[in-house]
């Protein structure tokens, strides 16, 4: 006595399928597919927010064909390819982007240790992964005196310029 499994339904291959494979078989893989993309389009977007407004992520994947239709298996296959190609450039640039801002608040932290060797040194706000126009610079204090004595100190600038009319 054969075993009958409860949750498959043996069926006929449709004719046109490749051999093995039954309409089971393909929506068990269209499902598995779907998830996949589903996942891959979750992470994108959660790449694009960190990444925001700091650095550049290109989410955009070009759909297979122009107008809404029922994709293939190889269709589907494609898409999750290129998402996922994609999302491993969006995790790049956002690693590239986070060590920079890191190497650019040790750099400021250098400054405001010793402003001495740094001189006129300058650097904004958005490139430590803050929000504003600020910009970080070492001057020397009281000009030209300062600057002959060795005195120095950074400064953050007071903001965007006020708009003019």
């Amino acid at each position: 006595m054969a075993l009958v499994d409860q949750h498959r339904v043996p069926s006929r291959p449709e004719p046109g399928a490749a051999p093995g494979t039954t309409p089971l078989d393909e929506r068990d893989a269209r499902r598995a597919l779907r998830a996949q993309i589903a996942r891959l389009e979750r992470e994108l977007g959660e790449a694009l927010v960190a990444a925001f407004p700091f650095a550049a992520v290109d989410v955009r994947v070009p759909a297979p064909v122009a107008g809404p239709r029922l994709l293939g298996l190889g269709e589907l296959e494609a898409l999750r390819d290129a998402l996922a190609e994609r999302l491993a450039g969006a995790r790049a640039q956002v690693a590239r982007t986070g060590e920079a801002q890191a190497r650019n608040r040790a750099l400021l932290e250098d400054m405001l240790l010793e402003p001495g060797r740094h001189k006129f040194a300058r650097l904004p706000n958005r490139a430590l992964g803050e929000g504003g126009c600020g910009v970080w610079e070492v001057r020397p204090r009281l000009g030209l005196i300062g600057m002959l004595m060795g005195w120095w100190h950074v400064k953050l600038s007071s903001g965007c310029p006020l708009a003019r009319a």
